[in-house]
C-alpha cells in the first residue's frame, strides 16, 4: 500500500541538475592525475595559469582574507573572471608536521556568476602543491635563463617534489641538488625522485647545493624571519624561486639580495604584506608578473641579471587550477554527486520542502 508521503514524492518532479554540486575526493584526485600523468598535468596546468595570467586585468583582485593566530594562519582566498567564481580554503601550521599533520590543507570551489551556483568543490591540499609548482615553472619560464639544467632546491618537505617535476617537464630541467636542515626529509625527496628521469643529488649544506645552479627554490615552512640564502651564496644570472615565504613574519631571503636582484611578485597589494619584499620599504621596486607574461615588460634583459619570483601564491592561480580539474573530470567518473544545495519544487516555498520531509 503506497502512503501519502510516498505519493507525494513521486509526484514530485526530480530535482534540477543544479541541485548536485560535483565533489573530487583526494582519492579522485589522485585517480585523475595518475590517468592524466603528473608531468602532463604539470605541463597543462601551467599553460593554464599563464593563459589566466594573460587575461589578468578581467579578475577581481584582492589579499586574501586571513586570520592570524600563535600556531599558523587561515585564509580565503576568493576571485572571479566576471562568469565563474572561484575561492580557496587554505591554512598555513608549521607546528602540524610535528604532529603528524600537513603544514598546509585546502579545498576550493568554482560557482556561477549569473545564478550563483556552486558547479564544483574539490579537495585542494594535493591540487594546491601542484599549481604552486606549474606557477613557479611559469615563472622561471620568463625569467630564467635559456638552456639551464640545474635546480637547487632548499628546503625538501611536501613540495620539493612537485617543484622539480615542474621545472623538468616544463623547462627541461635535469639535475635537482636537495637540501634540507632535515637529512630524513631530503631522503624523501631524493627517494621520491629516484625514477622521475632526473639526477638528484643530496647535499650536505646550502651552499653545496647552489652550486652549478641556474634556478634556486626556497621552500621552508618555519613561520619566522629567515635567512636562507646570503647575499654572498647568489651569483650572477641566477633566478631565485622564493615560495617559502607566504605571509607576515615569514621570509627565507637577506634583504641584500634584494638589492641586487630585480624583483617580480603576482599581486603587490598582497606580497608587501606577505612576501620577501616585506622586509623592504614601500617604494621597493617590484614588476607585476602578468605584464611580463603579457609581453609589457622585459623580464630577463640580460644574461647576468638576477631574478627573483616572490611567490606567496594568489587566487587566481587557485582559480585556474579549479577550472582546470572541472574541464579535465568531464567523461569521468572520478567525482560525487553531492546533495548540497535546497532544491524546492516551487523556489519561494523553502519551508514546505522542509516540512515534507518529516
Amino acid at each position: 500500500m503506497t502512503t501519502q508521503k510516498e505519493v507525494t514524492m513521486l509526484a514530485s518532479p526530480p530535482p534540477s541538475a543544479k541541485a548536485f554540486v560535483p565533489f573530487v575526493s583526494v582519492e579522485n584526485m589522485m585517480r585523475l592525475v595518475h590517468r592524466i600523468g603528473i608531468e602532463t598535468v604539470l605541463v597543462e596546468l601551467t599553460d593554464e595559469i599563464e593563459a589566466d595570467f594573460r587575461r589578468w586585468q578581467v579578475f577581481d583582485k584582492t589579499p586574501r582574507v586571513a586570520s592570524h593566530s600563535s600556531d599558523g594562519v587561515i585564509e580565503l582566498m576568493p576571485t572571479s573572471d566576471g562568469e565563474v567564481y572561484g575561492f580557496k580554503y587554505v591554512n598555513g601550521h608549521p607546528k602540524n608536521m610535528a604532529h603528524g599533520l600537513q603544514t598546509v590543507t585546502a579545498f576550493g570551489l568554482l560557482a556561477e556568476v549569473s545564478t550563483g551556483y556552486p558547479v564544483l568543490l574539490t579537495e585542494m591540499t594535493l591540487l594546491t602543491a601542484l599549481r604552486t609548482a606549474a606557477t613557479s615553472a611559469m615563472a622561471a619560464r620568463h625569467l630564467a635563463r635559456d638552456g639551464v639544467k640545474t635546480m637547487a632546491m632548499i628546503g625538501n618537505g611536501a613540495q620539493a617534489e612537485f617543484q622539480a617535476l615542474a621545472m623538468k617537464a616544463v623547462l627541461g630541467i635535469q639535475n635537482i641538488r636537495l637540501y634540507d636542515i632535515d637529512p630524513l626529509a631530503t631522503e624523501k625527496a631524493r627517494r621520491n625522485l629516484s625514477s622521475a628521469g632526473l639526477n638528484v643529488i643530496s647535499c650536505k649544506t646550502a651552499q653545496e647545493a647552489i652550486e652549478g645552479a641556474g634556478i634556486i627554490t626556497t621552500c621552508t615552512a618555519d613561520k619566522q624571519y629567515a635567512t636562507i640564502l646570503t647575499d654572498n651564496m647568489v651569483g650572477a644570472g641566477v633566478h631565485i624561486n622564493a615560495i617559502g615565504g607566504d605571509c607576515p613574519g615569514k621570509t627565507e631571503l637577506h634583504r641584500d639580495i634584494l638589492l641586487r636582484a630585480d624583483t617580480f611578485v603576482e599581486y603587490p597589494p598582497q606580497t608587501r604584506i606577505e612576501g620577501e619584499i616585506q622586509q623592504m620599504p614601500d617604494d621597493y621596486p617590484v614588476t607585476e608578473l602578468w605584464k611580463v607574461v603579457t609581453g609589457q615588460v622585459t623580464g630577463r634583459h640580460e644574461a647576468a641579471q638576477i631574478t627573483l619570483f616572490d611567490s606567496v601564491g594568489f587566487a587566481i592561480e587557485d582559480f585556474s587550477a579549479l577550472r582546470y580539474i572541472k574541464r579535465k573530470l568531464e567523461g569521468t567518473d572520478l567525482y560525487q554527486d553531492l546533495d548540497i544545495i535546497a532544491d524546492p519544487d516551487d523556489p519561494r516555498d523553502l519551508f514546505g520542502m522542509f516540512q515534507r520531509a518529516q
